[in-house]
């Protein structure tokens, strides 16, 4: 079984069970230990998965970690866990004392749905404040999970990771800032983009007039990026002309109290799949799509009345809302957009519906 097949199934697993686990214990029993033997890892035994490891903290004693990996007779990793609704960001100062008195390289920190692996990128021997990588298993991105593999038993190696590391960890903050920029433009943010733009003193004033001007054209650079990219992978996937996808001209939420709304290229590849789909029952051109807070439709002729199929991206699911003769929207859950061509009957037949009337 592939890896990614393995964390999918996994993550149904834990969306199934966590309305049913209310303490720490069982988190750890019915969530966390199975993550690590899903990596590998021999949870039952002692000398390789050593649950309440004994890490003496200056003159305490006898404080212990909640499991510490061992490889090869060596401490590898320390892993403190939380119940599942817990909140993790409160807890780190824990684990950093476990760190620094341990050979451990690596340390985790869980509640069983979210994992923040930490390591000693900063000082020597003394754990990072924050983590190199963090994911969640009920809303996992592809990118990183290449980085997770590498925590299996089998790929373990801790030259590799620590190699990643860093660039994991400042990408990972990198992207924080950018989403905080691009949610709330900051004032050294709105200077920064005038210093080229702007002669005149850069005051209080001046900031505040540009900070919904510097907003909204953040937002259309993401969004003419992603059209660029979806272009690009139209032209290589699709035998169409770019030309002809004419994604310039579709509809594009633009008004004041809509211009937060961001199209993402995950929206943008899944209306692709769906005018692939339809490129024999309907020109291309006369398939539009508008995106909303909860979803992206898609309609023929950009006409609401004919709405062809309607997408919602959840933490851990997709949802396919496809209209049936009576226009009642059914539902079908996805794991990934391109399990949208396995509906390729159910889209040709509502489009075509609409062109026979």
């Amino acid at each position: 079984m592939e890896f990614l097949e393995k964390i999918n199934q996994f993550s149904d697993r834990v969306e199934s069970l966590i309305g049913q686990i209310q303490t720490e214990e069982a988190t750890k029993t019915a969530l966390i230990m199975p993550f690590f033997q899903m990596l590998g890892y021999d949870v039952f035994n002692p000398s390789e998965f050593v649950p309440e490891y004994t890490a003496d903290v200056g003159i305490k004693k006898g404080e212990k970690v909640d499991y510490a990996i061992f490889l090869d007779g060596q401490l590898s990793i320390l892993i403190e866990a939380k119940p599942v609704n817990e909140d993790l960001n409160k807890h780190g100062s824990q684990l950093f004392r476990y760190f620094a008195t341990t050979p451990a390289r690596f340390g985790i920190l869980t509640n069983g749905i979210i994992y923040k692996f930490y390591t000693d990128l900063d000082a020597p021997n003394k754990m990072d404040e924050k983590p190199f990588l963090e994911f969640n298993l009920l809303d996992t991105k592809d990118a990183l999970i290449p980085e997770i593999k590498k925590f299996e038993k089998l790929n373990f190696n801790s030259d590799n990771i620590l190699t990643s590391a860093a660039e994991l960890k400042y990408t990972h903050e990198i992207k924080k800032v950018l989403n905080n920029e691009l949610a709330n433009p900051s004032d050294d943010f709105i200077r920064l983009m005038l210093k080229d733009v702007y002669n005149g003193v850069k005051t209080q004033n001046v900031i505040d007039r540009f900070r919904n001007t510097t907003k909204k054209a953040f937002n259309q650079f993401i969004n003419d990026t992603l059209n660029d990219r979806l272009k690009a992978v139209m032209q290589t996937q699709v035998d169409l002309p770019a030309a002809s996808i004419d994604l310039d001209n579709q509809p594009v939420t633009t008004d004041d109290e809509k211009h937060s709304i961001v199209t993402t290229l995950e929206e943008l590849e899944a209306f692709a799949i769906v005018k692939t789909i339809l490129k024999s029952t309907v020109p291309p051109a006369r398939i539009f799509y508008r995106d909303t807070e909860s979803y992206m439709g898609i309609l023929l002729d950009d006409n609401k009345l004919k709405w062809i199929c309607r997408i919602a991206f959840g933490k851990s699911q997709i949802s396919l809302y496809i209209p049936d003769e009576s226009k009642k929207p059914q539902r079908y859950t996805i794991r990934s957009i391109n399990d949208i061509y396995s509906y390729e009957g159910q889209l040709v037949e509502v489009v075509s519906r609409y062109i026979a009337s």
